[in-house]
């Protein structure tokens, strides 16, 4: 159960007064200190992938070293796209293994914003997945302007349903001057959890006042990173000649220490057990259909799958698409779909979907015989074997 849905997350962390970290994944070093720290800490997690970082950080083949991570711990783990390009980029997360989304449209006029991300909304809430949403002003100091921005943060999230708000109430590094009366306002207003993007140069009663004032996530997209680099300069002046894996043997073990200081600054050290008690687990579904086909021979059956795992595969909150034939020539069926669903959301939405209406109508039902099995089903549990 350790993956978890990520709203239960943050909603628990709201309500209790304390934040959840997201880290920044740049290597499987970063990764496995997090978890490292996690474990050390008993501390939930948020393990983020910013879309900025994917021409240094391949996120397809990050992403099952991230799942496989999540699989083992015994923490709980959510899984964030960090600052989406776009709504195919929140599809393809969620279809990647992400169950929490944030696409950054808040350089558009406060209007586009708000219907770009309805429209991700409408889509990531269909997968049951949460969004974060962003609306991206950076006043400075005690803001003579702060109504104006508590009136445009609740229209947004009514307008859009996001269900947590990254602000920005002054959290720069190096210069923290925090608008305290906008924050304590737009918590206020909306209830939700809230975000903030750095939290380096901050004191400890500063992040009390902000965890206090609704701030349940903090990422960290550049602290980690900062000290990894530091870590490498190190080993580079005190290891002269030495090879790839002298200059980072020290690596892992800085960022571990670097996310556990932040894990228990934020009080999230020690929540492990009460949030896996009280958050719904992230567990896939599968869509299975049995069935044999009438009136076309076996290179219409490859055409008619082959198109099947092209349309139905592209649809959000689809992980994977499996087709399949029986092994024994005399079997009862002989041909299988195996199509796995990121949450029993998709369930519904998968079946509404234009594209899965229109290879079933068009496709798959006219040659399908009329005897067939379909059952959405999830694991009870996976052995593998030693």
């Amino acid at each position: 159960m350790p993956l978890v849905d990520m709203k239960d997350m943050l909603r628990h962390a709201h309500d209790h007064g304390y934040a959840v970290g997201a880290f920044d994944l740049l290597s499987l070093d970063f990764l496995q200190g997090i978890m490292a720290a996690a474990e050390r800490a008993r501390a939930p997690v948020i393990l983020s992938l910013s879309e900025s970082d994917f021409d240094d950080v391949d996120f397809e083949l990050m992403m099952p070293a991230v799942e496989a991570a999540a699989g083992r711990s015994s923490v709980p783990v959510a899984i964030h796209l960090n600052h989406g390009a776009s709504l195919d980029s929140a599809v393809r997360a969620i279809n990647r293994g992400c169950n929490g989304v944030m696409v950054d449209a808040s350089h558009q006029p406060l209007l586009e914003h708000i219907a770009t991300s309805r429209e991700i909304v409408a889509m990531a809430h269909a997968c049951g997945v949460p969004v974060e949403g962003d609306l991206g002003y950076v006043p400075g100091g005690e803001s003579e302007d702060a109504d104006t921005l508590v009136a445009e943060a609740q229209a947004y999230v009514e307008k859009t349903g996001v269900d947590f708000l990254a602000v920005s109430v002054g959290c720069v590094k190096d210069k923290p001057t925090l608008d305290w009366q906008c924050l304590k306002q737009i918590n206020k207003a909306l209830d939700i959890p809230l975000v903030i993007q750095a939290a380096s140069g901050l004191s400890d009663d500063q992040l009390r006042r902000l965890i206090g004032n609704g701030v349940a996530k903090i990422n960290d997209a550049t602290a980690l990173a900062d000290v990894a680099g530091a870590t490498i300069r190190n080993a580079a002046k005190s290891c002269h000649g030495s090879g790839y894996t002298a200059l980072l043997v020290s690596i892992r073990e800085a960022i571990a220490a670097e996310a556990e200081h932040g894990m228990r600054r934020w009080g999230s050290a020690g929540r492990a057990a009460e949030v896996l008690s009280c958050c719904r687990s992230w567990t896939p579904v599968e869509h299975l259909i049995i069935y044999n086909v009438e009136g076309i021979d076996e290179a219409g059956v490859e055409k008619m799958m082959a198109e099947g795992r092209r349309m139905l595969g592209a649809i959000p909150g689809v992980r994977e698409v499996v087709t399949g034939k029986a092994v024994q020539e005399k079997a009862k069926y002989r041909y299988t779909w195996l199509v796995r669903f990121c949450h029993p959301a998709v369930i519904d939405s998968y079946r509404e979907h234009p594209d899965h209406v229109a290879f079933a109508d068009e496709l798959f039902r006219p040659v399908a015989g009329k005897q067939r099995i379909s059952i959405d089903y999830q694991r009870v549990e996976t052995v593998f074997s030693m």
